[in-house]
C-alpha cells in the first residue's frame, strides 16, 4: 500500500485507572495542549478532556496514540454536527 492510503478496521480506546489512555484507528492528531487534545480517527474526531495530558506515543503508521494525564472525557465529534456548529456561530457572531 502507498504512503497515506493505510486503512484502518479497528477503533479502539484503553483507559487504565484515568491516567492513561491508549487509543488505535487514529488518522492524524489535530492540536494538543495541558487540557485538551484533538484527533481524527477512522470513527470521526475525537476530542479528550483532562488536566496535565501529554502525548506520550504517536505511531500514525500503526495508528496508535498513548496519552497520559487525568483523564476527564472522551467524546467523539461529528462531522455533519461540527459543520453546522461553524455555520450557525457565523450567523449568530
Amino acid at each position: 500500500m502507498a504512503e497515506g492510503n493505510i486503512r484502518f478496521k479497528n477503533q479502539n480506546i484503553l483507559v487504565e485507572d484515568r491516567n492513561r489512555v491508549t487509543i488505535t484507528g487514529v488518522e492524524q492528531v489535530g492540536s494538543f495542549n495541558d487540557n485538551t487534545i484533538t484527533l481524527k480517527t477512522i470513527k470521526g474526531g475525537m476530542i479528550i478532556k483532562g488536566e496535565n495530558l501529554n502525548v506520550d506515543k504517536l505511531n500514525l503508521d500503526d495508528g496508535n496514540v498513548k496519552i497520559s494525564g487525568i483523564i476527564n472525557g472522551i467524546n467523539y465529534v461529528d462531522k455533519e454536527s461540527s459543520q453546522k456548529g461553524n455555520i450557525i456561530g457565523k450567523i449568530f457572531k
